[in-house]
């Protein structure tokens, strides 16, 4: 039985390099225009962490495993497209960390202000768990009584359902995301968790692809939210480019400080 697994996924990862893959110039700007409807010009992809639960405490270090949730879990950030498909994926953080440093810890951190992953003005959307970096625009942290930001808030909530929805659909069909059955013990069996979800994310996206019908009665999609979601304020779209705009300058200093010694991201 063994054996066939490992032979499926040997297949699968054979295909990796079709099935998730960072989007291109022409697919940047489809994905930007479509989320430029949401008031937001410009994105090409929305980021969020997600926990794959574990059904034992790893032998190593199984404390730093215990999460938010009262779980022992591994973090997985994932980045999708407005169509699902993941895009890039990071896995095997302990499920204590916050979504930020898995984030830093990526290859693809690294890489954020590279001219062959972003065009001029693209950038990914985030949530408040994330910082307003060079190619990131998140959610505010605090928004007092300032109501264009409380605005702005709601409608990048708006636009980055589709992910929450993307974690969702992925999670549902394959049990096994929702509680992986064996025990870390060593580096090899951790290596071999995260293979086996990146195989999940390749049938995932295989599917996507296939257009593969969907429904909610068979596998009902549990969406992963902090807080409820209201309605949009009243042009949405409008506000969130005038909070986008603001976003942006934020970064733009945060940039300047981090480019000094002994800045923030410079660590």
């Amino acid at each position: 039985m063994v054996n066939y697994t490992n032979r499926v996924m040997t297949a699968l990862e054979s295909a990796m390099g079709h099935e998730i893959a960072w989007p291109d110039r022409q697919e940047r700007v489809v994905n930007s225009a479509h989320f430029a409807g949401l008031g937001f010009p410009g994105c090409i992809g929305l980021v969020d962490g997600t926990l794959v639960k574990l059904s034992q405490r790893p032998r190593d270090d199984g404390e730093t495993y215990f999460d938010r949730k009262s779980n022992y879990s591994m973090n997985v950030q994932v980045i999708c497209n407005q169509n699902k498909r993941v895009i890039y994926f990071f896995a095997g953080m302990h499920g204590s960390c916050h979504d930020l440093t898995c984030l830093r810890r990526s290859s693809l951190w690294g890489r954020l202000g590279s001219a062959q992953l972003f065009d001029n003005g693209q950038y990914l959307l985030g949530d408040n768990g994330y910082l307003p970096v060079d190619r990131l625009v998140c959610s505010y942290k605090r928004t007092a009584d300032d109501m264009d930001k409380v605005d702005f808030n709601t409608c990048v909530a708006h636009a980055r359902v589709g992910n929450e929805h993307c974690i969702g659909i992925l999670k549902a069909p394959l049990h096994s995301l929702k509680e992986i059955r064996t025990q870390l013990r060593n580096p090899a069996e951790n290596a071999y968790v995260i293979r086996w979800m990146r195989c999940c994310i390749i049938l995932h996206n295989f599917l996507i692809w296939r257009r593969d019908k969907w429904s909610e009665d068979d596998h009902p999609i549990e969406v992963e939210r902090e807080d409820e979601l209201g309605p949009p304020p009243q042009g949405a779209r409008q506000c969130s480019r005038r909070g986008l705009e603001r976003r942006q300058a934020v970064q733009r200093t945060c940039l300047e400080i981090n480019r000094m010694p002994g800045g923030l991201l410079c660590r």
